[in-house]
């Protein structure tokens, strides 16, 4: 009886170990959630994981600063009802930040078909654990026994779901809630686009040539009432993307991004996991949770958007150049005339080491714009510098110093001579 159990309970470990084993596996046209995800964009056409039947694997990601920040400004007091100075910033000091997690499923359906689904199981805007996403992504046609597929199957990827959508290539590097393994920095641009919304994208990718069209319903959450406010977005990309030789890599791409009415676009909102800056330029009545976008700029363009934005990307050896040029132009549901916003942004790293296991960066940013309702032209800058450690593939930790200052804002304005700037420590795990 004894030699029965013993052989039961060696049974079920081995089960529970080929079960991890197989969770763990990579898949099919796949983006793997470790260090080996670096530089990498939209997924390509090569098939190097044979399909094996349904597969589901599970990963996830997870995140924790130490923040040692310091801001200050200049604006003139402004009183509430309460006798309040709202444009009094709140105290902050060194400390460590909430820990964030994500959750990350997905399923191989078929040959060439697989679905994904993220969950953010920690925010710093939602304590309650809520699904970023899903989409199901097309990169072969035959489980539907049409016959001959090549002509799809060598070039073309469909996605269908609620994703994030594909404007620009700074999606592909920032920091996403608990994923912080791609960003060479710890935070994300001032103006950071990024959102999900409910579409479908078809891209199609030879030779190093890339093109993508794509049409979104246009909001973060969609809806059913007030049709005549709500219009479709529509995203196109097109680039190049190819190894020169062994050593050099040349990528650039232009995206446009373009919808015609919405009752709240989010193009410039859409990340509701939060900022890396907490409550940098905020008043004393801030909480974590509620003004969870600090050291951010939204323009408030959320109707009647056309967004532009160039990328080129040059890797050299162990040196990568990343450019970020970008246009927007809309305006808020209540003005009658649109607003231009610019940014530009500018990283350089150098990966060295063993596997490339370190790396140093710097990063420049600036927006400018015209303000909703005063109609002032102001502006952000911003200054990153830092490095890295990969531990493991799966282990990474950063330091980064940051310096943002805010330009030309009005004087009862809480932004005005506003400037934080300090240390960041980070780490990161991804599997």
């Amino acid at each position: 009886m004894k030699k029965l159990i013993i052989a039961a309970i060696a049974i079920v470990g081995l089960s529970f170990s080929a079960l991890a084993q197989g969770l763990q596996r990579d898949m099919q046209f796949w983006r793997p959630y470790d260090q080996r995800g670096l530089n990498i964009f939209e997924t390509g056409k090569e098939d190097s994981v044979a399909y094996e039947g349904m597969r589901v694997r599970i990963g996830g990601h997870f995140a924790q600063q130490w923040q040692n920040l310091s801001h200050e400004n200049t604006a003139t007091p402004v009183l509430n009802a309460n006798n309040v100075n709202v444009n009094q910033l709140i105290e902050i000091g060194a400390g460590t930040n909430l820990a964030t997690a994500n959750l990350n499923i997905d399923v191989a359906l078929a040959d060439g078909l697989r679905l994904n689904l993220i969950t953010y199981l920690s925010s710093r805007h939602h304590p309650e654990s809520w699904v970023k996403g899903g989409y199901i992504q097309v990169d072969k046609l035959g489980f539907l026994n049409l016959g001959e597929t090549d002509w799809f199957d060598k070039y073309l990827t469909v996605r269908v779901g609620h994703m994030e959508i594909n404007y620009g290539d700074a999606h592909f590097r920032r920091s996403d809630n608990g994923n912080a393994m791609w960003n060479p920095f710890v935070g994300n641009y001032i103006m950071d686009a990024f959102t999900t919304e409910v579409g479908g994208e078809v891209f199609f990718q030879s030779n190093g040539w890339l093109a993508m069209a794509a049409v979104t319903g246009g909001e973060i959450q969609g809806g059913v009432t007030n049709p005549d406010n709500r219009k479709p977005n529509f995203i196109g990309k097109f680039g190049y993307d190819k190894y020169l030789n062994d050593d050099l890599r040349v990528r650039l791409t232009g995206s446009v991004l373009t919808t015609k009415g919405s009752q709240g676009n989010t193009l410039w909102g859409g990340d509701r996991a939060g900022s890396r800056y907490y409550l940098v330029m905020e008043n004393t009545l801030a909480s974590t949770a509620a003004n969870f976008t600090s050291g951010r700029f939204n323009p408030g363009q959320r109707d009647n958007i056309t967004a532009f934005v160039f990328n080129p990307f040059i890797k050299f050896h162990g040196l990568e150049f990343f450019g970020n040029f970008e246009r927007s132009t809309g305006k808020a549901r209540n003005e009658t005339e649109d607003r231009t916003w610019n940014q530009t942004g500018a990283d350089l790293v150098y990966r060295f080491g063993t596997y490339d296991k370190f790396y140093l960066a710097g990063r420049y940013n600036k927006v400018n714009g015209t303000l909703a309702g005063s109609g002032l032209e102001v502006s952000m800058d911003r200054i990153q510098i830092g490095g890295g450690w990969f531990v493991t593939k799966n282990v990474l930790a950063k330091l980064e110093y940051v310096s943002q200052n805010y330009n030309d804002f009005a004087a009862a304005d809480r932004f005005n001579g506003g400037r934080f700037n300090g240390l960041m420590i980070e780490g990161v795990i991804g599997f």
